[in-house]
């Protein structure tokens, strides 16, 4: 009898998109993590005399109109995207279980509660409010991050509480209730085990929206604050120079295109590769 593990890989494998953007996500985590290793100069230091310079092999990805080499801050940038896509998305993980398994589990008026309060949020456009929330507050890296992750949680919390609602009734559940199990030790020790295979996929999405969003702050300057380089003000800072210096802005969005792509991807493959309904089209 083969493991649930390798049933997943067998079938996560044969779809090679997938696999490639997982990847493609791995060479962005080891870049990101050898960035102070990788990056041929200090991401912060200028020198005027060699401003906007093309790419080369002295510096690859050329220079910014500060002098700065514009692949350490590239290398670093990837930093920061990953860092605010992976705690935005945990924080909004942890939110979304959280409200979807009490109101899956419980139901009647608590589910009604929590379900209209989850149409609400859903009602506010979430990039404005991400917006207008960062601009209130005052922008900075840890804020993005935290802002992102709890106006983005309705999403997990609706697939929790349809797993939820489902489990509840099941013959297992129905067992720990009859030998006096706590409430609180069925929801995270029996159901909710049974219920995350969508919240790993919807993660994996979210964490591709979140680099998107932060990328769309720091582009607008409600990001990360120059100096620190991100993916986004790297953009900000070369549309002034668009025409004269295409490589402040097609490196930078690029790497956005192809991690936000990975991300999806291995989303994709995730979902095919776990809901039994799926496999049977690969």
């Amino acid at each position: 009898m083969e493991s649930q593990l390798k049933v997943f890989w067998r079938y996560f494998k044969k779809n090679r998109l997938a696999v490639g953007g997982m990847a493609l996500i791995l060479v962005t985590f080891f870049v990101a993590a050898s960035a102070s290793l990788l990056a041929p100069y200090d991401p912060g230091k200028t020198d005027v005399s060699t401003k906007l310079k093309p790419p080369s092999l002295e510096h690859y990805l050329g220079t910014d109109q500060l002098g700065r080499d514009v692949f350490s801050r590239m290398l670093f940038g990837s930093r920061v995207s990953l860092s605010v896509g992976f705690v935005a998305v945990s924080i909004s993980i942890c939110i979304g279980i959280l409200v979807g398994a009490i109101a899956g589990y419980y139901g009647r008026w608590i589910d009604s509660v929590l379900m209209r309060f989850v149409d609400i949020m859903l009602c506010f456009p979430s990039f404005f409010l991400i917006l207008t929330v960062v601009a209130l507050l005052g922008p900075s890296l840890f804020k993005v991050m935290v802002v992102i992750g709890i106006t983005s949680w309705m999403g997990t919390s609706r697939f929790v509480r349809a797993e939820f609602l489902s489990l509840r009734e099941r013959d297992f559940t129905q067992a720990a209730k009859a030998l006096g199990v706590k409430d609180s030790r069925i929801i995270f020790r029996h159901i909710l085990p049974n219920a995350l295979a969508p919240v790993f996929v919807t993660a994996t999405l979210d964490v591709a929206t979140a680099i998107l969003v932060e990328a769309g702050l720091s582009f607008l300057g409600f990001g990360v604050q120059p100096p620190a380089p991100s993916w986004g003000n790297i953009l900000t800072e070369g549309r002034t120079y668009i025409f004269d210096a295409w490589w402040l802005t097609v490196f930078p969005g690029l790497a956005i295109l192809i991690t936000v792509l990975s991300f999806n991807l291995l989303g994709e493959g995730l979902r095919d590769a776990l809901d039994p309904r799926l496999r049977g089209r690969r």
